[in-house]
């Protein structure tokens, strides 16, 4: 039990000496984190819960819990329950999510949620291609652009926000099926293994990401 104990006190030790030396982390320009983990590992039910605990100590307010088969999804409820402060994304309007600056809202999203929401977009799209009718194909090209598929998705309720930071927790150095309309300006870090997670990496991660220029466009 002591040896436990002495764990514990010399893990917070490390934890205060990298709180001292990613002080100047500027978490306000992480509005929205991504956490992609590979389906195998996100049974690690303990894990994941962990990963968000840490999360919320470093300031993280908005997350995105992302598996190929959706386990994290079936198992959200375990997950919500041993959290505090903590709701549903689509059960939160944004004023209440502002007010409340201790409030970590999370989203759960598959594959599945992807491919059906953007099979809904362009039976959305097709169905108003046919109501207009008659199109040349300048008129065609103008009414299947990537802004009338966000305004579709928005429509059949499939758009989320777009995370600013995607972290991959997985043997894969890649998003694992994630939406991909919901990534294009988002920054890729791949963390290795769930099970091997570590807190200095993860808030490496951020801290890099915070320190990082963004431009969009050309």
């Amino acid at each position: 039990m002591n040896r436990v104990m002495d764990f514990e006190t010399e893990l917070q030790k490390v934890y205060s000496v990298l709180a001292r030396s990613y002080q100047t982390l500027n978490i306000h320009k992480l509005h929205y984190l991504a956490i992609v983990v590979e389906s195998e590992d996100a049974y690690q039910i303990s894990k994941v819960v962990q990963l968000l605990q840490w999360l919320a100590d470093i300031g993280v307010r908005r997350v995105c819990l992302y598996d190929r088969e959706g386990i994290l999804k079936i198992s959200r409820g375990s997950i919500l329950d041993k959290l505090k402060n903590v709701k549903l994304f689509e059960d939160v309007d944004e004023n209440e999510s502002q007010m409340d600056q201790q409030l970590m809202t999370i989203e759960f999203v598959s594959f599945s949620d992807g491919k059906e929401g953007l099979a809904k977009a362009a039976n959305l799209l097709f169905k108003e291609y046919l109501k207009l009718g008659g199109l040349n194909r300048e008129q065609e090209e103008k009414i299947l652009t990537d802004s009338h598929l966000t305004e579709a998705l928005i429509a059949v309720g499939f758009k989320g926000p777009d995370p600013d930071l995607l972290l991959v927790y997985g043997p894969a150095r890649c998003h694992l099926g994630f939406p991909a309309w919901r990534i294009r300006y988002t920054e890729f870090v791949h963390m290795g293994p769930l099970m091997s997670m570590k807190y200095g990496l993860l808030i490496k991660a951020i801290y890099k990401f915070t320190k990082v220029r963004q431009n969009y466009g050309f």
